[in-house]
């Protein structure tokens, strides 16, 4: 079997193709996008180059090749329990890889998509279930009360919120985060939000990734990630993500090493300190290090939107090195073209000359 081939139970927006030109005739009259992706998954080459994010760094190009997308599709498929006839939803940007999966895993899974325009709040125009769906944390947020329309999601594109994770605790719809990557073609481990068998469920089960099938990790000498994963990558992935290693194939995420702050010593990881804060600040914000004469770094709290009064102290879990030492107030994040906050960009905003 050829790796870009289509399978013969895939049907999008209600319709089926004999063959993929058919497709690609009529992907020309969905989106742009749509149709310069299936012109390139259908030629002759053996890769298909897709743009990074940028939310890290610097956005650029690289080569995926078909077979680890394939892979990936089927891996997912596994995981889930997605077969031929799924119904799904894509409602993400096809520019980039989260959306290009989508179609990926319809095309060799033989899925029945609905493909429409990556509003904010997916659901609002459509009476329609779906079997699965993906979304960024907004689109959910967005959703709540029509998400149970939604049998399987999973969210990638940004942290989801503590807030937003109570809110969803008692939904039917089973939702997971992802972890991954442009490099590993989407996601290579998923954790699981809510549908937990009691509130007092362990934390280690609510805050472990569990890798998919044919995946391997360990930890290099700085604590973060590496990634083996053969079926999706020729090499082997070293990430800048700190993790806690639970078991052979689950991990618990801790943070960015490239976001960590040393102040006065003390190793600070801002994404757990946000985890904290989330249960008082209602609006979007982050925590960051900045230069500081007899700190180092000092870490202080940027919050999105107008100036608010923000008592840390009800914050009970904060130690006192976690405690910001100033709150900054900024209009609007600078974000990436999917929404994600591009902290540095912020902070240089907020403190430019």
């Amino acid at each position: 079997m050829k790796n870009n081939q289509l399978h013969s139970n895939f049907i999008l927006n209600g319709n089926s193709f004999s063959t993929s030109k058919e497709l690609i005739a009529f992907s020309e009259g969905l989106s742009k996008d749509i149709y310069r992706f299936c012109i390139d998954w259908f030629d002759k080459k053996d890769f298909v180059e897709i743009q990074t994010s940028g939310s890290t760094g610097k956005p650029k190009t690289i080569q995926l090749k078909k077979e680890f997308m394939v892979n990936s599709a089927l891996a997912t498929g596994v995981f889930f329990d997605l077969h031929e006839d799924t119904t799904a939803l894509l409602c993400m940007s096809t520019n980039f890889i989260a959306g290009k999966m989508m179609l990926v895993r319809a095309f060799v899974l033989g899925w029945n998509i609905d493909v429409i325009e990556p509003v904010s709040n997916p659901l609002e125009n459509t009476n329609k279930k779906y079997d699965f769906s993906a979304m960024v944390p907004l689109q959910l947020q967005n959703s709540l009360s029509q998400i149970y329309r939604v049998e399987k999601l999973i969210v990638g594109g940004g942290i989801v919120s503590e807030q937003l994770v109570i809110k969803i605790q008692d939904v039917p719809t089973k939702i997971f985060a992802t972890f991954g990557m442009t490099e590993t073609s989407t996601h290579i481990a998923v954790k699981q939000l809510n549908g937990f068998k009691n509130r007092t469920s362990s934390e280690v089960e609510k805050s472990s990734y569990s890798t998919l099938p044919n995946v391997s990790i360990s930890k290099d000498s700085r604590n973060c990630l590496v990634i083996n994963a053969p079926k999706v990558s020729d090499v082997q992935i070293v990430t800048n993500d700190v993790v806690k290693i639970i078991s052979k194939n689950k991990f618990k995420w801790l943070g960015r090493i490239d976001h960590v702050i040393n102040s006065g010593g003390i190793k600070l990881h801002p994404e757990e300190i946000e985890k904290k804060l989330a249960k008082i600040i209602k609006q979007r914000f982050f925590v960051a290090g900045v230069p500081d004469a007899n700190l180092g770094e000092k870490l202080i709290l940027v919050v999105e939107g107008k100036k608010t009064t923000i008592i840390l102290s009800k914050a009970k879990s904060l130690s006192r090195f976690e405690m910001p030492k100033a709150i900054y107030f900024v209009d609007a994040f600078v974000e990436t073209t999917t929404k994600k906050i591009q902290r540095k960009k912020t902070l240089d905003s907020l403190f430019k000359a």
